[in-house]
């Protein structure tokens, strides 16, 4: 016979209604949408303090002139100094598309920056376009040596035409 004091009665596991499920899940996948667009507004925050650089651009010029004739003497630098122009293209989803590329430069270092849209397709216009808005916080005050742009404002693939560019640059500027 069985003991009726070393028996425990069964455990019962708690079970979800089918509405409970669809709330759970709905839950669960807002937050996970919630977190994603918070990591993805983190990223672009960071981009979007380099939109002014509008700003940067009209006040780096005129330093540009100044740096330029204190520094024709010091014939210390790899670069002569000046503004040069040049063309980039890099491939797209849409084909090949270009910008055009100015830089200034005093010391073998950038003192401004102008990027020109050649984009053909809307998608092309729009990522030049975050491109140009951010590229002189990024390379206006370093040494033209050391630029090597990646992604800029959310443009990725425009950086492979400013490198090109640059690299152009960088030998018509050489003594």
């Amino acid at each position: 016979m069985r003991n009726p004091t070393t028996t425990q009665p069964p455990v019962r596991t708690p079970r979800l209604s089918v509405a409970a499920k669809k709330t759970t899940f709905a839950a669960l996948t807002g937050l996970t949408l919630v977190g994603s667009l918070a990591g993805c507004s983190a990223a672009d925050a960071g981009s979007a303090t380099t939109t002014t650089s509008p700003e940067t651009k009209s006040t780096a010029a005129p330093e540009a002139t100044t740096s330029t004739d204190a520094a024709a003497g010091s014939g210390s630098t790899d670069y002569q100094d000046g503004s040069y122009t040049a063309d980039g293209s890099y491939q797209s989803p849409n084909g090949t598309e270009s910008i055009t590329v100015t830089v200034t430069l005093a010391e073998d270092k950038v003192t401004a920056v102008d990027v020109v849209s050649h984009a053909e397709s809307a998608n092309s216009k729009r990522y030049q376009a975050e491109f140009i808005s951010g590229i002189a916080a990024e390379v206006v005050g370093k040494d033209i040596d050391s630029l090597k742009v990646s992604k800029v404002a959310g443009s990725s693939l425009t950086s492979g035409g400013f490198n090109a560019a640059i690299d152009t640059i960088k030998t018509e500027a050489k003594g």
